[in-house]
C-alpha cells in the first residue's frame, strides 16, 4: 500500500483518531515512522497527565506493521509480548520514532526461512518537546515463514 494513503487510513482508524495519535511520518519504504500523541481532555488521567494506555497504543501496531510490509504475506507477524516502563509524567505533545533496518530484517528473514519461529524484542522511547524520556515501551514480534511458501 502506497505509504501516504496508509498514513492517512491509520490517523482515521478510531482507536487512533479518538486517542489522539497521530502518524506524522511514514517512509515511502516503510523503514521510519514517528507517531505524536498530543494531550486532549479525553486522553488525560485522573491527575492531568498522557493516559498510560494511550502512551503504550502509539507504539503497538507499528513494528508489525513495518516488518511484514517487507516479509510479506509469506509470513505470520503478530504482536507476541509488549511492555512499557513510565519514567516522567508526560504533558504536551509527546512522540516517538520507528527506525527498521536491513540487518534486523535480514535476520528475521534468515531465522524464519526454514519455518522456525522468530522472537524478537524491539524497543522505543516516548519522548517529550524538550527530549525527555517519558516512557520506554518494549514490543515482540513473532516471526514465521508460512508453509508452503
Amino acid at each position: 500500500m502506497d505509504h501516504r494513503l496508509f498514513r492517512h487510513g491509520i490517523n482515521l482508524w478510531p482507536p487512533f483518531l479518538f486517542a489522539g495519535i497521530h502518524l506524522t511520518r511514514l517512509s515511502a519504504d516503510y523503514t521510519q515512522a514517528r507517531v505524536e500523541l498530543r494531550l486532549r481532555p479525553w486522553n488525560r488521567n485522573y491527575v492531568g497527565t498522557h493516559f498510560g494506555g494511550s502512551l503504550f497504543a502509539m507504539t503497538d501496531p507499528f513494528w508489525m506493521l513495518m516488518v511484514l510490509h517487507h516479509l510479506g504475506r509469506d509470513h505470520y507477524v503478530w504482536d507476541k509480548a509488549g511492555e512499557i516502563e513510565f519514567v516522567k509524567p508526560g504533558r504536551g505533545v509527546v512522540w516517538t520514532g520507528f527506525t527498521l533496518d536491513a540487518a534486523t530484517l535480514d535476520a528475521l528473514r534468515t531465522g524464519a526461512a526454514n519455518g522456525a519461529k522468530v522472537l524478537h524484542w524491539f524497543q522505543n522511547e516516548v519522548v517529550d518537546t524538550d527530549g525527555e524520556v517519558v516512557a520506554r515501551v518494549r514490543k515482540q514480534l513473532y516471526v514465521r515463514r508460512k508453509p508452503g511458501r
